[in-house]
């Protein structure tokens, strides 16, 4: 059996889609396939900005939603993680409440380019 790694970032420049893939104040999960490995990711949208995760929970590990796409609080306040409970600020990935209280989600590096969601180069803290 060969097991397909599971990886933690992704290249620049990959199209996602058009920014009205996803609805303003709800989220979407992505996959990205390369030789390495596959990376599963999700982005939420807050008018036009993006923010983007890597779909795993920093207390267990485990893919945050249960349900496909389903990665907000039912009044789309916050990020959730299905298995614990932990909320996350959907605009820094900070849990606010939960098991990983003060943790962060992992963060994957998107914005709007032209009108279509784009993975871009990570931001460089300064003197790096």
């Amino acid at each position: 059996m060969t097991v397909t790694a599971r990886l933690t970032a992704t290249p620049a420049g990959i199209t996602l889609g058009p920014l009205s893939l996803i609805a303003d104040g709800s989220a979407r999960n992505f996959v990205v396939q390369a030789q390495a490995g596959r990376f599963h990711g999700f982005v939420v949208r807050r008018g036009d900005q993006v923010h983007g995760y890597v779909d795993r929970c920093p207390h267990a590990g485990l893919p945050l939603a249960k349900v496909l796409d389903q990665y907000l609080t039912p009044d789309g306040e916050f990020v959730a993680c299905d298995w614990h409970g932990a909320l996350f600020d959907p605009t820094n990935g900070l849990c606010v409440a939960g098991p990983c209280a003060g943790h962060r989600l992992m963060h994957w590096p998107v914005a709007v380019v032209d009108g279509e969601i784009r993975t871009i180069e990570p931001a460089r803290s300064p003197g790096a």
